[in-house]
């Protein structure tokens, strides 16, 4: 099962209300590519590389567009914890 965190869905709708503000047509194609890669995740949690700022095998991330999504592995669960673009900072408070 693939959960979202309150933050990553707090960073999903601030991506739509971005692109939203040029494009809402672009927003929901960019909203939906995140969403259907992560889908992928219940039956290959390990298609994503291990985050090197964490350095932890369970925490991994995978690129679609220029965003940075972050989820990690659990015994229950995979959740998403944040995606982030990667011309950011990582914020390291956010795991």
């Amino acid at each position: 099962m693939v959960r979202w965190s309150a933050p990553a869905r707090n960073d999903l709708r601030q991506i739509y209300d971005y692109i939203a503000r040029d494009s809402r047509y672009y927003a929901r194609v960019v909203i939906d590519k995140i969403v259907t890669s992560t889908e992928k995740l219940e039956r290959f949690p390990d298609i994503g590389r291990v985050v090197p700022e964490i350095g932890d095998d369970n925490v991994k991330e995978l690129f679609v567009y220029s965003y940075r999504i972050l989820y990690e592995i659990t015994p229950d669960a995979i959740e998403v914890l944040a995606i982030v673009h990667g011309k950011r900072d990582f914020p390291k408070d956010r795991t």
